[in-house]
């Protein structure tokens, strides 16, 4: 069985449509099954369609979209990158006992991001920022 490699990255830059988040899942599907077993796919497809999801919905449509996946001994880390300098939302850790309503239309996948990766936040970049999340190993 060949080794498997330190390290492993893709890139896609995304449309700024809805058709966006099925090719971002369908990279990660990828990315993760050609390496091997590694962090859950299922939890990587569903959070990088969140942020994918925001940066269509939130940001500047004149400025592509990219995603970013890392892989990594740990596991992976994904990245989603838009024009949009502005922070995403809060990916800080939530209040006990504060948490948005569920029946309301937004703001549940920054909650899920939270509540699901190993770890989350943002960056700038030269274009806008960077939003991350990253996933352990199974």
């Amino acid at each position: 069985m060949p080794e498997r490699p330190d390290t492993a990255l893709w890139r896609l830059t995304l449309p700024h449509s809805a058709a966006a988040v099925p090719m971002a899942r369908a990279l990660i599907r990828t990315a993760l099954t050609d390496i091997g077993p590694t962090a859950d796919s299922d939890t990587a497809e569903l959070l990088t369609a969140e942020l994918v999801a925001n940066a269509v919905e939130h940001t500047n449509p004149a400025v592509p979209i990219e995603l970013v996946v890392e892989l990594l001994p740990s596991g992976c880390q994904i990245e989603v990158h838009d024009g949009d300098p502005g922070p995403p939302g809060d990916l800080s850790t939530p209040v006990p006992g504060h948490m948005p309503d569920p029946w309301q239309e937004h703001g549940r996948g920054l909650v899920l991001i939270r509540t699901l990766s190993a770890d989350c936040g943002h960056r700038p970049t030269d274009q806008g920022k960077a939003v991350w999340f990253t996933l352990s190993t199974r």
